[in-house]
């Protein structure tokens, strides 16, 4: 029995280090913030929505994404009403929302001028 949790342990874990290690996809998205805020009851994550558009007065296609780093969640809150580029990293298979409720990971955001 001792064995077999033991086995248990380090799958799960190999499991976790795969899937936060290895992107499925990565690139930029640019628009307006439409919303952002901290959620959750025990992990709270940021979480936030892109409105981009194509042409304007077409409606905005709005796009979920989630920020793990305070820093990068503060800079973005500096930046609410300006056009931005976000960098994402996309992660399929996260066990739980813990991590996060979306796929879509935010690290870098810059202000497009």
């Amino acid at each position: 029995m001792k064995l077999f949790l033991t086995l248990l342990f380090f799958v799960g874990a190999s499991y976790l280090i795969i899937v936060f290690n290895l992107s499925y996809s990565d690139g930029n998205r640019a628009g307006y913030i439409q919303k952002f805020s901290t959620k959750g009851w025990m992990c709270k994550t940021h979480e936030g929505e892109l409105a981009m558009t194509t042409v304007p007065g077409t409606a905005p296609v709005l796009w979920e994404f989630t920020i793990w780093d305070d820093k990068v969640a503060a800079q973005l809150s500096e930046v609410m009403g300006k056009r931005v580029i976000l960098h994402y990293k996309e992660y399929r298979y996260i066990p739980t929302t813990c991590f996060g409720e979306t796929t879509y990971f935010v690290d870098k955001v810059e202000v497009q001028e």
